[in-house]
């Protein structure tokens, strides 16, 4: 089958909703390279956004992945499965005491949050959930009506009642906004689809302190900025504020699709046998993939290089700031969750940097989103930026 004829298949065949579908069909992919149909190398800075945190066919994930998908595939949760609660043990070991939920995907995930912060408040009636302007939680109906893009929602009226927004990093906004019926704020640490902008240190020092003040749960999703993308395995871990529950997916199976929730362990039994479930949630080859994932994290210091190659790549952008100050306006460096602020709409350079080698994506409108592996190196670096500033260059000369 040549490619030309794949194509077709594809516009003929599969639902066209990804507009940024860019034709390119990657066949191959080795840390933090990928192949695409024809043999041409691209250094991948988007790493499946955000999901492929160890670099492309990890040999540890990739083992773990056959050796299970050849002694067992999947069992229904009436049973139990030897890699789930092993999942379960080493995520609450990372540093967040409570109990797990195992999903499929990052929106159900974050439908979790939702509905155990409405079953929580049930018998208080608190069912409002406060989120943040700017934030995206996924495509589900819920998680929909949760994200503050109204751009998202456009189309799918009308919205699912239950959900109020305020601008983020504003503290007197949620203040303002908590009612008696409200019983969760839910946010990003860093939002990412929104340009990756960190929420700032104070602002979640005293959204904690109030939660806590009005009995209204804090939930973070972690979807994007989690698993080590900012330099520690949970984001939160680096404001040191604790949620009451958080999200998780994207980079937990490093390709193999799995999402979680975890609520603190005095919630264990809000949800109890009967109010929530996932045929594919939890299935044992998934958590034996997510299990040499968080092995590989800490067997292989990828926080640690993530922490260096981020304060690295921080160093390099301040330069390519100073150097093309007209155009880059700002950079956001959370760990290796770079966002680089540009003067103008970031999807213009997509297709240059794909052209010269440089897989990126934007966020926002206007800001380049780089989420390299965090196996990548400094000659690595070195590279995507040397792309990108010849990028930016042949665009102001044109």
């Amino acid at each position: 089958m040549n490619h030309e004829e794949l194509i077709g298949f594809h516009n003929q065949y599969v639902m066209q909703t990804y507009a940024g579908t860019t034709g390119l069909m990657l066949v191959k992919g080795e840390g933090s390279h990928v192949w695409d149909y024809k043999g041409k190398e691209y250094l991948d800075f988007t790493a499946g956004i955000s999901v492929c945190n160890l670099g492309h066919c990890h040999p540890e994930v990739t083992k773990a992945i056959n050796e299970q998908a050849s002694r067992l595939v999947h069992v229904s949760n009436i049973f139990m499965n030897e890699y789930q609660p092993l999942l379960a043990k080493k995520l609450i070991s990372n540093g967040f005491d409570g109990v797990v939920f195992f999903g499929n995907s990052g929106a159900e995930a974050n439908e979790g949050l939702i509905k155990f912060a409405r079953k929580w408040g049930s018998d208080k009636d608190k069912y409002e959930i406060i989120a943040m302007e700017n934030s995206f939680h996924g495509r589900t109906l819920a998680t929909l009506a949760a994200t503050g893009r109204s751009k998202y929602r456009k189309g799918f009226h009308p919205d699912m009642p239950g959900f109020k927004f305020v601008p983020f990093n504003d503290i007197d906004a949620i203040k303002n906004a908590i009612g008696p019926n409200t019983a969760a704020v839910m946010l990003e640490p860093i939002q990412g689809e929104g340009g990756i902008i960190p929420a700032d240190p104070a602002y979640l020092t005293e959204l904690r302190a109030l939660c806590d003040e009005k009995n209204v749960l804090l939930m973070f999703d972690e979807v994007q900025c989690g698993i080590g993308r900012t330099g520690y395995f949970y984001a939160w871990q680096g404001y040191g504020i604790e949620p009451d529950a958080l999200s998780m997916a994207k980079a937990l199976g490093n390709g193999f699709p799995i999402g979680a929730f975890v609520v603190k362990r005095k919630y264990a039994e809000v949800l109890a046998p009967g109010t929530h479930g996932s045929t594919f949630g939890g299935t044992p080859l998934a958590c034996a993939a997510a299990c040499a994932v968080i092995d590989a994290i800490h067997n292989e210091k990828i926080l640690e290089n993530c922490q260096t190659q981020g304060h690295y790549m921080k160093k390099k952008l301040a330069e390519l700031q100073g150097r093309f100050g007209s155009v880059v306006k700002d950079i956001r460096v959370r760990g290796l969750m770079i966002g680089i602020v540009l003067d103008r709409n970031a999807s213009e350079l997509l297709p240059d940097l794909m052209e010269n080698g440089l897989l990126a994506l934007s966020a926002g409108e206007n800001v380049l989103r780089l989420l390299p592996p965090l196996t990548v190196t400094e000659k690595e670096i070195d590279q995507a930026l040397s792309i990108i500033e010849e990028t930016i260059a042949r665009k102001i000369s044109s």
